[in-house]
């Protein structure tokens, strides 16, 4: 930082703090108006969580064209196995659920989404389970892109561990 820059900003500061609540509540006040305009200037923020459940609810009935329906094939999955990645293509890891007897289901909770204009990343808490049991638990990491007004997950990154009781 600039020296002239430092030293106006510790005046401004100064100011500030003499002229008390006066001049600081409504600088407070701004400030969360911007943050406030800043989320609510994100409409497609509740879209961004449809594919991402979509894909889940796809993968639970084993429905490979439903999954891929949500993704970008080329996109790619990096799935952390005990501190070790092991990476595919989304694409390959659609064909690795296969139709099978074993009931599969994995929820998330409490998802934070970010958004900037057309890229989304969503990082939500997940637990695997598995004939209606949990099986193992992690973070899930999605990236999303829109493409022609549609969300699709980009990339996916997780990590695995058993879930506390």
């Amino acid at each position: 930082m600039r020296p002239t820059l430092l030293r106006s900003s510790r005046a401004f500061a100064t100011r500030m703090l003499r002229n008390g609540r006066q001049r600081l509540t409504p600088l407070l006040g701004g400030l969360a108006l911007v943050c406030v305009a800043a989320v609510a200037d994100t409409p497609a923020a509740p879209g961004v969580l449809e594919p991402v459940h979509a894909f889940f609810d796809a993968m639970a009935r084993h429905d490979q064209a439903a999954m891929r329906a949500q993704v970008l094939p080329a996109g790619t999955a990096t799935l952390m196995r005990e501190g070790k990645p092991v990476q595919l293509t989304l694409g390959d890891f659609v064909d690795h659920v296969k139709p099978g007897k074993e009931r599969i289901e994995e929820r998330i909770g409490k998802p934070q989404v970010l958004v900037d204009h057309d890229l989304a990343v969503v990082w939500a808490p997940y637990t695997f389970l598995l004939e209606g049991k949990p099986h193992h638990c992690g973070t899930d990491v999605f990236n999303l892109v829109r493409v022609d007004g549609h969300w699709r997950i980009a990339a996916i990154a997780d990590n695995s561990r058993k879930c506390e009781p």
